[in-house]
Parts: structure tokens; C-alpha cells; sequence
């Protein structure tokens, strides 16, 4: 009878490390509800140009078709539909998620190039032509996106423009009102969640790689090169990182991608602390010397046998940290210091208090997309936690 289950649980095919994490997230309610919102707010980022935008999807006049918005649309546009895409397309493969992930990256990268050298929309934009072209009667067909207006469309052709509450204005529907220039809010509140998403995957992406790297040489070596890392890591740690953004946007203007990186080198040290101490503990381990004896690389003994065996606690920081990149340009946008044109969910945070009145769908809208993005973040580190740490999983399938 031993023998038979012995031999019944050999044949049984083992599933990979990565497919038993994913299939013990997904039984969470709380990585559901996570992923959910966040998967939402990735088609919205993908598809913000065709969900709300002043220039029609279809336009026929005098019998000539065209799509205006297609001919508007920016590098940045093509580079998101294309990461979609081809994100899409990596899953479906039958490669390993580093593989998957290494694809995806160069993928991107070619594409990136091949937009900023070829894609060029026309310089001056006016988002009123074709509401004039449409009351003028020229127009024999138009489609227009569900929202029609762009996010830096003001509204100058309407004599009344200005800040609105949802549904109130007569000759035309905002379904979340308007901020103090005009612009609709919906359509600002889909443009901003590329800004939420871009600042918090590749913030987090630069402080993990840091962290991940000198955390991994602290545990491994320990000594001398401890010693180094940890007066680094408290060095960094001193830095307060609101101030220093704040000192950057005074003295070199605003820009995202600078504030991507400054919260990216300034926030390694938490990572690195992390890698560290679960690398200090699995250094002595069976397989790690195992590895050692068999002459692996340092990277291979690293990364691929000490790495995956220290994720639990990395995962739950990168979460809590995609939040903390999240929240740190909204609070610099509520402060005034954020993006000057490009739409911001604290940038319309700021404009609920602007006025002598207090405008609460500013406040609600944004305020709640910030909350709910953090939140969502939140739950998926928690799921992540107890689907890859054997000590906290609790019969989600992946043996300890």
C-alpha cells in the first residue's frame, strides 16, 4: 500500500514555484478584489485616448472620411497600447515568467524607439474645431469617444466655462463636473491613472533593482561588505524624500521622470534591508552550499536559489511602495508642485479647496481613486505574502 502511494504521488506531475503562487493568489478574495481594480485601472491608462478625447474616432465630411484621433495620437499613446498588447500576448506563451518578463522588456524597448522616431501628431491642436464643424452642419457622419473632451481641452468656444458641478451645466453633460479652467474631471480623472501607474511600477522598479541588488551582496558576504552597505543603507535613510523632491522642483522645474527616479534611489534602502536579512539567513542553508559546492555563478546562487526563497517579506514592501510613489506625487500635486499641464489625481485634489466654496466632486473623485489604488495595492501585498511564505500560507496548495 506504501508503495503504491509513493508510486501514485512520483507520477504526479509537480507544478512550477510561479504557477503554484499564482493559482494560491488567486484563491484570496482579497488579491481579487486587488487585482480587479488594478487590472481596471490598467485598461483605462491603455485605452484613455479612445475612453475620452475631444477629437472624434470617425469623422466624415464633404463625403472624405478620416479618424482625427488616430492622427492625434502621441508616442506615449502607441507605447502603452503596444505594452498592453504585448503583455497580452508574453502570458499566452509557454515560457518562464523571467523569460516572459525578459521579452516584454526588450519588446518594449524597440517599440519605444520606433514611436518617438516615427510617430509625430500635429503641433497645434484645436479641440473646438470639430464641435464647430458639427454645429456649422458640415458634418454628414462623426463618432466621437464615450467622453468628448480631451483632458486639456478647456472649452474656450463655450462663453460660460469654469468650475462646475457634476451634471450641471445645460448645453453639455459632465458626468464629474469641471475643475477651475473647465476641463471635464472625468476625462482628467482617466488621463491621471497613467500618471499613478507610470510613477509607482517604475519608481518601485528602480528602488527594488537597487535594493535588491546591494541588499543581496550585504547578506551573501557579510563582513566588510555589510558593513559598507548598512552605513549606505543608513545614509540613504536620513534623506527625507518629500523635501528633496521639493528641492528638485525649485531649483530643475517639474517633471515626472525625475520624480520617478528620485523616489526610486531614495527608496531602495527599505528593500535592501529586507534582501539582507533573509539572505543572512539562507546563506547557510543546505541548497545554498549545495549550489556553492557546485560551482554556480554568484548571480545564478543569488538570484535564482536565494531570491525566490526570500520574496515573502520584498513582495509586501513593493506593495506598500508602489502606494508610497503613488501618494508622494499626489501629495506633491496637492501642494501645488506636481505636473504643471498633465493631469494629476492630487492636481485635482488641490482644486477642492482652490475657491472661496469648497467643491467636494474634487475632493471625492480623485480622493477616493488615490484610496482605493492604495488600498488595492495593500490587499495584493498581504495575498502575495501568505501565497509565498510557507509559514503563513494556510492550505492555499503550496507545500512548505
Amino acid at each position: 500500500m506504501t508503495e503504491q502511494i509513493i508510486d501514485i504521488t512520483l507520477k504526479q506531475p509537480s507544478k512550477p514555484w510561479s504557477a503554484q503562487v499564482v493559482s494560491s493568489l488567486l484563491s484570496r478574495s482579497s488579491a481579487k478584489i486587488g487585482l480587479a481594480w488594478i487590472g481596471f485601472l490598467v485598461i483605462i491608462a491603455t485605452f484613455s485616448p479612445f475612453l475620452a478625447n475631444s477629437h472624434p474616432v470617425y469623422l466624415v465630411v464633404d463625403g472624405q472620411a478620416s479618424s482625427p484621433l488616430l492622427r492625434h495620437l502621441e508616442a506615449l499613446d502607441w507605447i502603452w497600447l503596444a505594452g498592453f498588447f504585448v503583455a497580452l500576448l508574453c502570458y499566452l506563451l509557454p515560457l518562464a515568467v523571467w523569460k516572459k518578463l525578459l521579452l516584454w522588456l526588450v519588446t518594449m524597448t524597440i517599440v519605444s524607439f520606433i514611436a518617438y522616431a516615427s510617430v509625430s501628431p500635429p503641433v497645434l491642436v484645436v479641440y473646438e474645431h470639430y464641435r464647430e464643424l458639427e454645429t456649422s452642419g458640415n458634418v454628414d457622419s462623426i463618432i466621437r469617444a464615450p467622453i468628448p473632451y480631451s483632458a486639456k481641452d478647456y472649452l474656450r468656444d463655450y462663453a460660460d466655462t469654469g468650475i462646475e458641478s457634476p451634471l450641471s451645466a445645460t448645453q453639455r453633460t459632465h458626468w464629474m463636473g469641471t475643475d477651475e479652467n473647465g476641463a471635464d474631471v472625468a476625462s482628467r480623472m482617466i488621463h491621471a491613472s497613467r500618471i499613478a501607474l507610470g510613477i509607482g511600477f517604475i519608481a518601485t522598479g528602480i528602488a527594488l533593482v537597487i535594493g535588491i541588488i546591494i541588499g543581496g551582496l550585504m547578506g551573501y558576504f557579510s563582513g566588510i561588505v555589510d558593513i559598507i552597505g548598512m552605513r549606505l543603507v543608513e545614509i540613504f535613510e536620513a534623506i527625507p524624500t518629500l523635501f528633496l523632491l521639493l528641492s528638485f522642483v525649485a531649483f530643475f522645474g517639474r517633471s515626472i521622470y525625475m520624480m520617478m527616479v528620485i523616489i526610486g534611489i531614495t527608496a531602495w534602502s527599505g528593500y535592501a534591508r529586507y534582501v539582507r536579512a533573509e539572505f543572512l539567513k539562507l546563506r547557510q542553508q543546505d541548497f545554498v552550499q549545495a549550489a556553492i559546492a557546485s560551482g554556480l555563478p554568484l548571480r545564478s546562487i543569488l538570484f535564482r536559489h536565494m531570491l525566490p526563497n526570500g520574496l515573502a517579506p520584498l513582495l509586501v514592501a513593493t506593495s506598500f511602495g508602489v502606494a508610497s510613489a503613488i501618494l508622494a506625487e499626489a501629495t506633491l500635486s496637492f501642494l501645488g508642485l506636481g505636473l504643471i499641464d498633465d493631469p494629476s489625481w492630487g492636481q485635482l485634489l488641490n482644486q477642492a479647496v482652490q475657491s472661496s466654496t469648497f467643491n467636494w466632486w474634487l475632493a471625492v473623485f480623485p480622493g477616493g481613486a488615490i484610496f482605493m489604488t492604495v488600498f488595492a495595492y495593500n490587499l495584493l501585498g498581504e495575498a502575495l505574502r501568505d501565497a509565498v511564505d510557507p509559514h503563513t500560507n494556510r492550505g492555499a496548495g503550496i507545500p512548505s
